[in-house]
């Protein structure tokens, strides 16, 4: 008997290993159920508890996202009405403070009227009273009509989403009117030869000063609101030729054009000013006459 040629076992295991892969080209649960049709019986089942897990799955998921939003909603709302509430107290302080800023210059044009009264009786009071005009005049503690130029300033305006569950688009920065434009538009019209000052009602005096605290702008430590009126009393061509020919002014309007705030100006025959908070006198000497030495300071230490 003759061996078998070298290699041979190889090729016949290959051959076997071939010939087995290609009979069995269908899988054997397809060829199961082939068989089955064949022979006139049922397929196996479906696979139905996969099914109804998949479906609890989506069915829960569902209910997560209408619930997280609901929650996100409510959420919202309860922030507004926060909000709202709080808006509500402001008003009312605002009002109180109002009332009481009313009663106060009440009882100043009181005290007023007796102090011209007795000053004008003398021929010092008289004098007297002529300084004190001039210095009032000079730190805007007493009330100015005339005519002037009336500058407003406003944020642009809001394109934000109102969704209630926060995909609100964020408002621009650079779309409100910040401390910065106010003070440039302010000291623009001094430049311009203003005699007189306020914004929304607020005069502006010696030692006011205009900041932004938080989403507001205080004047002389009070907020202010958007839109920004800024009433200037002088003569009202020559207010708006120096104005509009600073050039902080026109780099002010290309900023306010490019970010879509507003910025306009407009003559006006009359205006009024109020008159601007006294600051609370806490330190007093009398002024040494010339020659004299001068007053020791009556502060302690001092």
């Amino acid at each position: 008997m003759t061996a078998p040629p070298p290699g041979g076992a190889p090729r016949s295991l290959g051959a076997s290993l071939l010939d087995a892969v290609l009979a069995e080209t269908v899988d054997p649960a397809y060829a199961q159920a082939a068989q089955a049709r064949a022979s006139g019986g049922a397929a196996p089942r479906p696979r139905w508890r996969g099914r109804l897990l998949v479906a609890l799955t989506m069915l829960i998921a569902g209910l997560l996202v209408a619930v997280t939003y609901d929650q996100a909603a409510a959420g919202a709302g309860g922030r507004e009405k926060v909000r709202e509430a709080l808006i509500g107290d402001i008003d009312r302080e605002s009002g109180t403070s109002d009332d009481l800023q009313a009663q106060l210059e009440d009882l100043s044009s009181h005290v007023t009227a007796a102090r011209d009264e007795v000053l004008t009786h003398s021929a010092v009071g008289q004098q007297a009273l002529d300084e004190l005009a001039r210095a009032e005049q000079g730190a805007a503690a007493v009330k100015v009509t005339g005519p002037g130029l009336l500058v407003t300033l406003a944020n642009a305006d809001p394109t934000a989403d109102a969704d209630p569950v926060g995909s609100t688009a964020e408002e621009d920065p650079r779309g409100r009117v910040r401390d910065g434009d106010l003070q440039l538009v302010v000291n623009a019209l001094w430049a311009a030869g203003a005699e007189g000052i306020s914004i929304n009602g607020q005069r502006l005096g010696p030692l006011t000063a205009i900041r932004f605290a938080g989403e507001a702008v205080l004047v002389d430590f009070r907020p202010v609101t958007n839109p920004y009126e800024i009433s200037a009393i002088g003569d009202p061509d020559t207010l708006a030729s120096k104005f509009l020919g600073s050039p902080e002014v026109s780099s002010l309007a290309v900023i306010s054009k490019t970010f879509g705030l507003r910025f306009d100006f407009a003559r006006k025959d009359e205006l009024t000013l109020p008159a601007a908070s006294t600051p609370e006198l806490r330190i007093a000497v009398p002024e040494a006459p010339a020659g004299d030495a001068p007053a020791t300071d009556p502060t302690p230490g001092g």
